[in-house]
């Protein structure tokens, strides 16, 4: 019996080690395994305390930003095709003309009554109605550069944000150097590198401000400047085609052509 419980004793203890070999081979592996990053290191900031960080020039350059969206919306509107060059009202007005559907007064009041741009310029050179085609055009060329003004207007709006907005954001940024420096100068700050790169880092915020509402204000003045010149164009092409309907050399060439067309049917 003594033999028979020996032998159950030393047959038991390998399996009585088996746990404590397997937490030491855990701890091992633990020790040689890297630990993740602490994802809540990572400092972050909201929009408003960028804000509250740049400093006091942020606040004009919020309202610079602001006042560029408002005027966004209001030349987009504005300068849309269909406002200053209503097709609808260019076709009918110049298929009459050419048809001899109108007079001189009934297409004066069609382009009072219309009231685009290109109408007032369709006005104008019909005042002119049986002149020289050289005081149509010069008719068309007064109402036109009229005309383009109203079109360019508020575009310097863009190109001044755009001239301003970096000004400001590198202003903030030298404030911001020189109050982070100061900090630094006046606090125990030796040898912590990490107070002046929070400074400077606070400081660029303004510059970074700047550039994000300079850089859309001059695409934007770019944009509207090709839009405007587009249409100028084609308000042009449209009048030198009523000059050559009203003018005096126009009416005199299709009233010699008249007969002859009139010969022509009768043979």
């Amino acid at each position: 019996m003594c033999g028979r419980a020996h032998g159950q004793s030393s047959s038991a203890s390998p399996a009585s080690n088996e746990p404590a070999v397997k937490v030491a081979a855990d701890e091992a592996t633990a020790a040689f395994t890297p630990k993740p990053a602490d994802v809540s290191a990572v400092p972050t900031k909201s929009l408003l305390g960028i804000l509250r960080d740049g400093g006091l020039v942020m606040l004009p350059l919020v309202a610079c930003s602001f006042v560029m969206l408002v005027f966004v919306f209001e030349r987009s509107i504005s300068l849309r095709r269909g406002r200053v060059i209503p097709r609808p009202f260019v076709k009918r007005f110049l298929h009459q003309l050419e048809e001899n559907q109108l007079d001189r007064e009934q297409a004066v009041l069609v382009c009072e009554e219309n009231g685009s741009p290109i109408a007032r310029v369709f006005a104008a050179a019909v005042k002119k109605w049986g002149r020289p085609a050289v005081e149509v055009e010069q008719a068309i060329i007064d109402t036109g550069e009229r005309v383009v003004h109203e079109l360019r207007r508020y575009l310097r709006v863009f190109n001044g944000i755009a001239t301003v907005a970096p000004m400001l954001g590198l202003m903030g940024t030298v404030f911001g150097m020189i109050r982070a420096f100061g900090d630094i100068a006046t606090s125990d700050a030796m040898g912590r590198p990490e107070l002046l790169a929070k400074g400077i880092s606070e400081a660029l915020f303004a510059t970074a401000m700047g550039l994000m509402v300079a850089v859309p204000a001059q695409i934007l003045y770019w944009w509207f400047v090709s839009v405007v010149d587009r249409l100028t164009v084609r308000i042009d092409a449209l009048g030198q085609e009523v000059v050559g309907t009203i003018s005096a050399e126009a009416i005199n060439e299709a009233a010699q052509a008249k007969p002859t067309r009139t010969r022509k049917a009768a043979a």
